[in-house]
């Protein structure tokens, strides 16, 4: 393991290339909670890591020091240590059982998200796309999205508006996986070959963790080097072009826990740039920014979607839809309308929504 948390290698003032050390990686995922499930870092993920690590501990401790059977002319005691030795080997090997396959397992586990082939997708293809069938999302008993059915065609720049509680969230961290069904179903190609960016609100993530601007902007090239091995060497250049992109020059060194709401988003903006992802999802990207940082944004956004990509951003601001979103999903939990922005935002089906909204939350 390194000492040191990353390794800078200075080509000039203006992009200092950072490459964080496997070990810092291995962590820095907590920062995004799809990163976080995509490395398999979940709860269960770990408690079923431990049940492997201590099966193959115990199987590899009972086979090397316990005998198989006893040899011949054995003493009184020496039955009583083939018990113990059969009886370990029993809850062993039971233990491996429960884990199926457990070095894949593992694998899959510790180092989710890598796939380093991915990069030669190209957006165009039909993997772009994302449909949602009959889909439901609940939290215990209380239902956020109900009986939702639908395309996001390959390439469709798609806002989704409706009343706070509406749903629009939990449909993004749905359709990102980080959430279960309650029923229904969500085709999502671009997901199962990891080439699903999420961005959630900046209140999920965890701004206190030491790590800089530049890695967690490289951060968004996660497939090429999973969670230990270390970064190639031809991100820190992308990572240095991302973050000029954005406007964020000179902050790679920068701690994230420093900088402003703009700043960070910004910074998150870049990382998105990095993953070059076929399908992008947006939850409220231009909350409390200021007005220069939303137009830049806006920008980086569109140019994402003129590649070929597509994105589906929560939005709160109906004339911002209106100018720059072609396509909108009106929520009320249940779908009000989906379609051209101009033919969603009518003042009936806003109405209908705001009292669909209502009728649901006093039932």
């Amino acid at each position: 393991m390194h000492s040191r948390s990353a390794e800078v290698i200075v080509d000039s003032d203006r992009h200092p290339r950072i490459l964080p050390s496997p070990a810092r990686f291995s962590h820095t995922c907590l920062l995004d909670p799809l990163q976080y499930q995509r490395s398999g870092l979940t709860r269960g993920g770990r408690l079923f890591t431990l049940v492997e690590v201590v099966a193959s501990a115990t199987l590899a401790v009972v086979m090397a020091n316990l005998p198989s059977k006893a040899p011949q002319n054995a003493d009184v005691a020496e039955p009583e240590r083939v018990g113990i030795g059969l009886f370990g080997r029993r809850i062993a090997s039971s233990l491996m059982a429960l884990t199926r396959q457990p070095h894949a397992r593992m694998s899959r586990l510790l180092d989710g998200g890598y796939h380093p082939d991915a990069y030669s997708a190209s957006p165009a293809q039909s993997n772009a796309g994302v449909d949602v069938e009959n889909l439901s999302v609940a939290y215990g008993e209380r239902l956020a999205v109900e009986r939702l059915s639908g395309s996001f065609a390959p390439g469709s720049l798609t806002a989704v508006v409706g009343p706070n509680g509406a749903g629009k969230s939990s449909l993004l961290r749905a359709i990102a996986g980080i959430v279960p069904l309650r029923a229904g179903r969500v085709s999502c190609p671009a997901s199962a070959a990891n080439l699903l960016a999420y961005l959630p609100q900046q209140s999920e993530l965890n701004k206190d963790f030491p790590i800089t601007v530049g890695e967690l902007v490289t951060l968004g090239g996660w497939r090429s080097f999973g969670a230990f091995r270390r970064p190639p060497p031809h991100l820190a250049d992308r990572m240095a072009e991302a973050i000029t992109a954005t406007g964020l020059d000179g902050f790679a060194r920068r701690r994230v826990a420093d900088l402003s709401v703009g700043e960070l988003q910004r910074a998150l903006f870049a990382r998105l740039l990095l993953q070059d992802a076929n399908v992008i999802l947006l939850d409220e990207p231009f909350a409390a920014v200021d007005e220069q940082t939303t137009d830049d944004l806006l920008k980086l956004t569109k140019r994402c979607h003129q590649g070929g990509r597509t994105v589906v951003a929560v939005l709160h601001d109906l004339d911002q839809v209106r100018a720059h979103f072609p396509r909108a999903l009106l929520l009320a939990r249940s779908c009000i309308a989906w379609g051209e922005t101009s033919a969603v935002l009518t003042k009936d089906n806003l109405d209908q929504a705001r009292q669909s909204l209502d009728r649901s939350n006093r039932a």
